[in-house]
């Protein structure tokens, strides 16, 4: 059998893993160019190519090539090739023409130009023309046009080996399938250390069956009913089916073999009952476990060591590119937590979402998925342990202000105490100090390893120096206390605010600091807004919501950045709906539920005015959170809420949206405020402001009143 040069096309990037590929093939390689290997092998070898390539386009043969690149010269030499020897005229053919980068060129005159040197040969040799057909065609011809040069090739493929014929469903933006070969294969797939493979966001399951493909030593092949060589006068039938058998019989070997846990889960059933049907189009439905469940649901690894592959969404299909970043934090977290010791491969849209995964760096890829540009990072998932208070350390250098001597014992103690229940309850967000002490009239909350100071403005009659020059002490002995940098310290000045003051910005620093409070991991921004995003002395209300939500819908009304819906969906709410009338708020909310794994699919942000909401909304709930501002005006709506005389009318519209055996909790700030009981008589109230206060609320018991509400 005579030795013939192929050209084996790929995406660009793929060069090196294809030549490698092709020699495992058994082709000799010649050189590669830019998305294309050169290699030497007999008919057999381009067989092969065709049938186990898992990475490769297309499989040429080259016909002729003239060192020009003229239509008119490119005709000449067509024109007298034998081109019965490549096809007979009971065969319709397509011709195709593509230049090389820089190469100014008009393709589809130069694939005219072809064409009617083909057809011109047939009638001169036969008297009669071969027909064309673009769509459907027996033969396809590829023109290949070079600054110097023309190469005309037969295509042995046919359709594009990507297309391997088990895809009965795609879901948005899929990965390419000889893209996902060439990733798994860079993360060693298959590897004998390899006992399990997850994909936590498996789509439509392109990974997952290229994976087992690999995994089983199936053919690609072997799932296609047309290769582009079938039609050629060159097709040797009788070895194309001895090729066929052996990878038959490689298949069946495959399938006896002891396989690994490979399990694909997604949060879009849409996108699973797709990855369903391609698996079983594939044949391996049998090797292949597939759950509907979120990422957050990322389970415990169930062998020492595996393969965690996935294709997040990003961009335009997250909905919210800046969200993206979040979801990539959440992946690599849950990864560390649950499946330690692993290794891990992870595509990206952009490097800086591949860096929020945190795993010890291997390497990346730079990839094109079609149009786009993906990274593809390589890493190794390090275990980390389950994060608990931060324990402060104190400074030794600098001596405590006699006159601040009674500060710092009280925060000294404070910290000492509320750090044991901080700890038993999973809380790493806290106030330690609350105007504890006249004197030293300020707000000391810890998130995590960091302080958020606030002082409360002084009144009229203090005098101003006076009071800053005690701030300034109270400042040097926090920072004792706690053993802390200045950088690690946030100063806030907190006066009276009246209707959206509060949730005005106050810089433009956009840095958030990732908290955790129980199962939850939440969003603070300590700089640019009065309020750091998240209401500590709210926080036993939300554990209430997630311990009460699992299978239940849930509504947060006024939800801010949504922290409530949060713990919600975390407990097993099977929808939960936000409203807010600030969208920055409501993104910051997104943003906290990608940080946790959650999909958006069952979680909506609806931005609106509250009761023009309540007044349409038509759906029932099964839970209902309620904290209203005490006062709101905004540009948005005429409407001026204030809870005290709005409360009435804000309670009978919720309650029209909760069900007979719901639950209803209300809540407010304001210290003033008077629960017009006789006005919702109709209702059963609770007033359970005391089991709502935290350790670290008990001592001021005025921060907020909380009801529970239901029908009577």
């Amino acid at each position: 059998m005579s030795i013939t040069t192929w050209v084996v096309a790929c995406a660009d990037g793929l060069e090196n893993l294809l030549a490698e590929e092709c020699q495992e093939i058994g082709a000799t390689v010649l050189r590669q160019e830019p998305s294309a290997v050169w290699v030497e092998g007999d008919l057999r070898t381009a067989y092969n190519l065709c049938l186990w390539s898992r990475l490769a386009s297309r499989v040429y043969k080259p016909l002729f090539r003239i060192h020009s690149n003229t239509p008119e010269d490119l005709y000449q030499e067509a024109v007298r090739y034998p081109w019965h020897e490549v096809f007979s005229l009971d065969k319709t053919f397509a011709v195709r023409a593509v230049a090389i980068k820089g190469v100014v060129c008009h393709t589809q005159y130069m694939a005219l130009k072809l064409k009617d040197a083909i057809v011109d040969a047939f009638r001169r040799q036969t008297g009669e023309r071969p027909s064309v057909d673009p769509q459907a065609s027996d033969i396809n011809l590829h023109v290949l046009v070079k600054p110097d040069s023309i190469t005309v090739s037969l295509d042995m493929s046919g359709e594009s080996l990507h297309k391997r014929g088990y895809r009965r469903m795609i879901g948005e933006a899929p990965l390419k399938e000889t893209l996902a070969a060439a990733i798994l294969r860079q993360a060693g797939w298959p590897n004998s250390r390899f006992q399990a493979l997850i994909d936590p966001m498996c789509g439509s399951g392109t990974l997952l069956t290229e994976a087992a493909l690999m995994y089983g030593d199936v053919a690609t092949g072997l799932l296609r009913d047309y290769f582009g060589f079938l039609a050629w006068e060159g097709h040797n039938q009788a070895l194309w089916e001895q090729c066929w058998q052996e990878a038959r019989q490689r298949q069946q070997a495959g399938f006896q073999k002891v396989w690994p846990v490979m399990q694909g889960y997604d949060a879009d059933m849409e996108a699973l009952q797709a990855a369903s049907k391609n698996i079983q189009a594939a044949g391996l439905s049998q090797f292949v476990q597939l759950k509907h469940q979120a990422l957050v649901d990322l389970p415990v690894k169930p062998t020492n060591d595996g393969l965690l592959i996935t294709n997040p969404p990003y961009g335009e299909r997250l909905g919210e590119d800046d969200t993206a970043i979040y979801l990539y934090k959440a992946l690599g977290r849950l990864a560390r937590e649950r499946l330690g010791g692993w290794q891990a491969t992870v595509l990206a849209a952009k490097i800086e979402h591949a860096d929020a995964l945190g795993f010890e760096h291997l390497h990346t890829q730079k990839l094109r998925n079609g149009d786009l540009t993906v990274f593809v990072r390589h890493g190794k998932v390090q275990s980390v342990p389950v994060p608990t208070a931060h324990r402060f350390v104190e400074a030794k250098e600098q001596q405590i202000p006699v006159e601040a001597d009674a500060f710092a014992n009280r925060l000294r103690k404070n910290l000492q105490h509320f750090y044991k229940q901080a700890v038993r309850e999973q809380v790493c967000c806290y106030r330690v100090y609350d105007a504890d002490l006249p004197e030293f009239n300020l707000a000391i909350d810890i998130y995590g390893e960091v302080l958020h100071v606030q002082e409360y403005a002084p009144p009229k009659s203090i005098d101003t120096e006076k009071a800053a020059a005690r701030f300034k002490t109270a400042l040097l002995v926090i920072r004792q206390i706690f053993g802390l940098h200045r950088d690690k310290v946030f100063i806030k000045v907190r006066a009276q605010q009246k209707g959206q003051q509060q949730y005005e910005k106050l810089n433009q620093r956009n840095k958030y600091l990732e908290v955790q409070e129980g199962k939850a991991r939440l969003l603070v921004n300590l700089t640019d807004y009065l309020d750091t995003g998240l209401f500590l002395d709210h926080r036993p209300i939300r554990q209430k919501i997630s311990q009460q939500s699992a299978d239940k819908s849930f509504l947060n009304l006024f939800a801010y950045t949504c922290s409530a819906s949060v713990h919600a969906a975390l407990g097993g709410a099977n929808k939960t709906v936000s409203v807010d009338l600030s969208n920055t708020y409501l993104l910051w909310g997104k943003k906290n539920f990608a940080l946790n794994g959650l999909d958006e699919r069952y979680h909506q942000f609806i931005e609106a005015d509250v009761l023009s909401w309540l007044r349409q909304c038509r759906d029932k709930f099964d839970m209902i959170f309620i904290d209203p501002p005490t006062f709101s005006n905004s540009k948005k709506t005429q409407d001026v809420f204030d809870v005290q005389r709005d409360h009435v009318e804000l309670l009978t519209l919720a309650m029209r949206l909760l069900k007979p055996n719901g639950i209803c909790y209300f809540s407010t700030n304001f210290r003033r405020f008077d629960l017009d009981s006789e006005a919702m008589e109709y209702l059963h109230c609770q007033e359970i402001s005391h089991e709502t206060l935290g350790f670290d609320f008990k001592r001021n018991h005025k921060i907020h009143r909380c009801w529970q509400v239901s029908h009577a």
